[in-house]
């Protein structure tokens, strides 16, 4: 019994103290682990999910309001998490985590964690805190856009096929 006991004091004292020493590697350019895949991103939804207020009110979901939240996208999202022109973002491959490239796989979660996420950002990775940058209105209008990505109205889809081909592809640059 006294090993048992032992051994469940030293595990959570071994992996603090794996990590404390440096012994994991900080590069943002290997893979993602199968420890990572399968522990944190569980635990960043469970997080999420919990903390995530429910939205008030309704979300803006007319033509105009989704392309309102289109162009918020465009403007501050699509670089990491791609757009109809560039499905695989640019900066996909340099985050780690790797950022979700929604035109391949749609986000979702509901709009009330998506808002959250958006809001608040997401520790450890790239993802900032929009909240302190973008209104309130804004927020609500990229999470519109984020809940219709996959069925976006035509005249939306029309107008985000046009807007996302005029940025430069930076994917390419000379190194």
């Amino acid at each position: 019994m006294l090993g048992f006991i032992t051994a469940l004091l030293l595990m959570p004292i071994s992996a603090f103290a794996v990590i404390r020493l440096g012994l994991v590697d900080p590069r943002a350019d290997i893979p993602v682990n199968a420890i990572e895949r399968r522990v944190a991103m569980p635990s960043l939804d469970a997080a999420v999910e919990r903390r995530a207020p429910s939205l008030p009110g309704a979300l803006d979901e007319s033509d105009s309001g989704l392309i309102a939240g289109m162009a918020v996208y465009q403007e501050h999202c699509a670089l990491c998490h791609g757009d109809v022109a560039h499905p695989r973002a640019a900066l996909a491959e340099a985050l780690y985590p790797r950022a979700p490239q929604f035109v391949r796989d749609a986000p979702d979660m509901p709009a009330h964690e998506n808002l959250y996420i958006v809001e608040h950002g997401v520790r450890l990775t790239g993802m900032p805190a929009w909240g302190r940058i973008l209104s309130q209105r804004e927020l609500r209008q990229v999470t519109a856009f984020l809940a219709r990505l996959d069925s976006l109205p035509t005249p939306v889809a029309e107008r985000w096929k046009f807007q996302a081909r005029e940025p430069a592809d930076t994917s390419r640059r000379a190194r």
